[in-house]
């Protein structure tokens, strides 16, 4: 799998992924021996440069970042000025509503699905739900990094809390603002066909391709209507975070 990471591991829908987490979040695995394995099976003296061994070292980079600034510990964020821009919504409606994966947006709702069946997402997905609770339901970031923990069976504390700061605008490296994922252009990127979609959302099975991703097409078989527009929600958030920038 390593040889062939770099190009599906944003694939929801292929066995493209180590599904190594669960181990390394316990102990029995550690980043040194990951790394060994990595380095004794390749052929390529540039082996570090392989996209797996990227995605290792950022694990450390949070658990090393929480050393150096422990406030982080107490779920403060890496950006305070950036999230003191931010008014978060308390909408409990909505939360609940992203929570059992009914939002409308099949790709979040067969994210949150596979979390709430399995205690795991594929990693796309924890961003696109992400950015989705974040940028357009205008959530705390703290109430989905707190549901993923209870949830995730591969739940690092300093994991999770970098990936939900980085999603929300307020972590180290960040996504900058003004990016926020468009459910259907994440759909049409990495699920094209809707494979990922119809095996968490089964009566979305019937739909061809990119029907399965369209909220409209999807509440005529019983899914829940969009519970926000996407365009609006996306001005509305764009304009709290340019708030006194």
């Amino acid at each position: 799998k390593a040889v062939s990471y770099g190009a599906n591991r944003d694939v929801p829908a292929a066995d493209g992924t180590s599904m190594l987490s669960p181990y390394l979040s316990c102990g029995v695995l550690s980043p040194r021996q990951c790394l060994a394995a990595l380095a004794s099976g390749s052929e390529d003296i540039d082996w570090l440069d392989n996209q797996w061994a990227t995605e290792i070292i950022w694990r450390e980079f949070y658990r090393h970042l929480m050393m150096h600034y422990p406030a982080m510990n107490r779920w403060e964020p890496f950006k305070p000025d950036v999230e003191a821009r931010i008014h978060w919504l308390d909408d409990d409606r909505l939360f609940d509503a992203w929570c059992r994966g009914e939002t409308g947006y099949p790709i979040v709702d067969a994210g949150m699905k596979q979390l709430l069946a399995t205690g795991w997402m594929h990693n796309r997905v924890r961003m696109i739900v992400a950015s989705f609770l974040t940028k357009l339901l205008r959530q705390d970031w703290r109430r989905g990094a707190r549901f993923f923990m209870q949830h995730l069976i591969d739940g690092d504390f300093a994991s999770n809390l970098g990936g939900w700061q980085w999603s929300a605008s307020v972590g180290a490296d960040a996504e900058p603002y003004f990016r926020i994922f468009n459910p259907m252009r994440q759909a049409e990127r990495f699920d094209p066909q809707g494979d990922y979609v119809a095996r968490w959302l089964p009566e979305l099975a019937a739909l061809e391709g990119m029907q399965r991703h369209d909220p409209i097409a999807a509440s005529k078989l019983g899914r829940p209507a969009p519970i926000i527009d996407y365009a609006q929600a996306r001005a509305s958030s764009l304009a709290d975070y340019q708030r006194n920038a």
